[in-house]
């Protein structure tokens, strides 16, 4: 099995392209159980952030899977699979899986080493498992890249750093309308980046209010930051007492116009929500508005700063060691197959003597077969010991392959034992 990723972010389009693709939980569940439906996925997990929707399959055959993927993806946004294709970018094993690490350490998120991405990437997991598209190859995959995801955010200066679209977003507002110590900030919404956008407004010294569509969410979230809880339906109210509006709602049917703001006292809105919740001529209210056009048009390339250059070198050094014990998990069937055909022509050989020697003692006959045993173990194990060593450098050879070729080792046994024995990943 192999691993695609076909990825559609900020990278590769615009914030409004990716809000056609923006999915929540449910969505996402559904879009894995269609793609492992398909002719050529076997696997398959949906990541889907404001920044990004991905997928992510294991494949028996490429170009098949990639077509599966790509026009699943095009279904959702209501494009033709010609015009995903110009939106998409496409990594292939080992590039796959260098790609799902750095993507889950915050390395290709629009804040370079943002922590949230970490927390996403386990819920896109979790989700996939509960619908069933999750099998051996993901597993592996995504368990190590939390791993790695966590080593970068503890380990490394980028993730002390505590960077977030959160941060990002309060610090471009900050320049234009001030810090929020003393400001009465509202926030609409109660998932994740609710939460977030919450406690960081809380601790910088905001009077925190939080509104939701389910009113015990905002009040539980409230709660947590010292605030109040405000029901959705008075949400104009509310806003009457708002300093700075921040919304992370998701909602496609939540829109917030320059007419209820205008003669509110709100100077600043930050809305990180996909598709978007403020209508972007709040503007011409005088209002500072940071979206995620915003925060994406005017990220900071920080690719070539020590913290940087620390954390990519960790995940290198991580998928190194990860697509080497790939590739011995790889070469373990071919080494099994091996020995069991040594096997057979062991057994076969010892009933050939039996039928030449009939008086041959128990005895006798079990000192042969284990001298017999013995110096096929011993021709055998430095060759098996070699193509597994050799098998973890990437630049080598197919040693299983030249295996396979000299001992004429049957195709449809190496897959048994592959499917029976060994993990693929």
């Amino acid at each position: 099995m192999s691993i695609l990723v076909v990825s559609v972010s900020h990278r590769s389009t615009s914030v409004g392209m990716l809000s056609r693709l923006a999915m929540d939980a449910t969505a996402t569940a559904a879009l894995a159980e269609q793609l492992v439906a398909s002719d050529h996925v076997d696997e398959a997990v949906v990541l889907s952030t404001c920044n990004r929707t991905e997928l992510y399959a294991s494949v028996s055959r490429f170009h098949g899977g990639l077509d599966d993927a790509v026009e699943a993806l095009a279904g959702v946004a209501g494009l033709s699979v010609s015009e995903l294709r110009t939106l998409c970018a496409v990594f292939f094993d080992e590039g796959a899986v260098a790609h799902t690490f750095s993507v889950t350490a915050g390395l290709d998120s629009v804040v370079l080493g943002e922590s949230q991405i970490l927390g996403q990437v386990r819920t896109a997991l979790s989700v996939c498992q509960a619908a069933g598209t999750v099998g051996t190859v993901l597993n592996s995959l995504f368990q190590q890249a939390l791993r790695v995801g966590k080593r970068v955010q503890t380990e490394t200066g980028i993730g002390s750093a505590g960077r977030s679209l959160v941060t990002a977003a309060y610090d471009l507002l900050a320049t234009e309308r001030g810090g929020l110590e003393g400001r009465r900030v509202l926030v609409v919404g109660a998932g994740q980046m609710a939460g977030l956008a919450a406690r960081t407004a809380a601790a910088a010294g905001a009077h925190v209010s939080c509104a939701n569509r389910t009113l015990a969410r905002a009040e539980r979230l409230a709660e947590a930051v010292g605030g109040h809880a405000v029901p959705l339906d008075q949400l104009d109210a509310a806003l009457a007492g708002t300093d700075v509006l921040v919304t992370c709602t998701g909602a496609r049917s939540m829109s917030i116009s320059a007419d209820q703001l205008a003669g509110t006292p709100v100077t600043g809105v930050v809305d990180l929500a996909l598709p978007p919740d403020v209508s972007e001529d709040v503007h011409t209210l005088g209002i500072s508005l940071v979206n995620l056009d915003r925060l994406v048009a005017g990220r900071d390339d920080e690719s070539g700063s020590g913290e940087v250059a620390e954390a990519r070198a960790l995940v290198r050094a991580e998928v190194r060691d990860f697509l080497g014990l790939r590739r011995a998990a790889q070469v373990a069937p071919t080494v099994v197959a091996l020995r069991s055909m040594a096997s057979e022509v062991v057994a076969g050989e010892m009933a050939r003597l039996s039928s030449r020697l009939p008086a041959l003692g128990d005895r006798e006959r079990d000192e042969v077969q284990r001298t017999v045993r013995r110096v096929v173990d011993k021709l055998l194990h430095q060759p098996t010991v070699r193509v597994q060593e050799l098998s973890t450098d990437p630049d080598a050879v197919d040693y299983a392959a030249a295996l396979r070729e000299l001992f004429a080792l049957d195709p449809q046994t190496v897959a048994a034992v592959m499917s029976a024995e060994v993990p693929s990943a």
